[in-house]
């Protein structure tokens, strides 16, 4: 499923038109992008937990060439599913 399948099943699952179905869906993912910013997570009782995982420096090699490189430290978003996503999903 696409962005653009998602908003047609969520307008047609709440009545709304698919502009305004747009707007909710990109609005639900600025929010969660916004809040992840900040260094917060975001918890969907059920449904899962966005967070941010803090991933340290490492040197690796270039597989060309074989030589070492740096790639630095960074944030990486992370989703852990809840149980009633996980069940869903095992059924």
């Amino acid at each position: 499923m696409n962005k653009s399948e998602l908003v047609d099943d969520v307008a047609k699952a709440t009545g709304l038109s698919k502009v305004q179905s747009q707007k909710a869906v990109e609005a639900i993912f600025d929010t969660i992008k916004v809040t992840l910013k900040k260094g917060q997570e975001v918890r969907i009782v059920g449904f899962g937990t966005w967070s941010v995982a803090q991933r340290a420096a490492t040197t690796g090699r270039n597989p060309r060439t074989g030589e070492k490189i740096n790639i630095p430290a960074s944030k990486q978003p992370k989703f852990k599913a809840g149980k009633d996503l996980k069940e869903a999903v095992n059924k």
